[in-house]
C-alpha cells in the first residue's frame, strides 16, 4: 500500500501533466477517411489510422466505437477490443509497448532492399546458403 507522501507525489505529478500536456477532449472513428479522429485539448486534431495501432491492427470498424475517454484524458479505450492508447506515448509516435512497436520495426526493415542486402544475399547464395537445419530423431 502506498504511503501518504507517495500519493501526495503522484497527484503532485498528475497536475503537472494536466497542466503541460494536451489532453483528449473527444475520440470517434471517422468511417469516410478510416482513421480514429481525436480532439485534443490544444484545439488540434489528431487522426490516425487503427491498424498502426498495438490492440487495433485487426479491428473491424464496428469494433471502433463508441471510443472511451479516460477521466485524465491521456487514456483512450476502446471497450470492444478492450484495448488502450496512452495519449503522452501516441504523441510521441509510441502505438504500442516497446516490444511491440520493436517487433513492428523489425518487420518493416526485413521488408527492405537495397543494393548492398540484394549483393549480401546473392553473396551468401553463392557460397551455399544458409545451413541446413539438421532433423532430429526422436525415439
Amino acid at each position: 500500500m502506498e504511503s501518504p507522501d507517495e500519493v501526495e507525489v503522484a497527484n503532485a505529478n498528475g497536475c503537472e501533466l494536466q497542466a503541460t500536456l494536451p489532453r483528449a477532449l473527444s475520440a470517434r472513428y471517422d468511417r469516410r477517411i478510416g482513421r480514429i479522429v481525436l480532439h485534443l485539448s490544444t484545439g488540434i486534431d489528431l487522426a490516425f489510422p487503427p491498424h498502426i495501432a498495438q490492440g487495433l491492427e485487426t479491428a473491424i470498424p464496428a469494433q471502433l466505437t463508441p471510443i472511451e475517454i479516460s477521466p485524465s484524458g491521456f487514456g483512450i479505450h476502446f471497450p470492444k477490443l478492450d484495448a488502450d492508447i496512452y495519449l503522452p506515448a501516441l504523441l510521441e509516435g509510441f502505438l504500442g509497448s516497446r516490444h511491440w512497436m520493436a517487433s513492428r520495426l523489425g518487420a518493416v526493415g526485413g521488408k527492405s532492399t537495397s543494393p548492398a542486402k540484394t549483393a549480401a544475399a546473392q553473396r551468401n547464395g553463392r557460397s551455399g546458403g544458409r545451413p541446413r537445419k539438421k532433423n532430429l530423431v526422436v525415439a
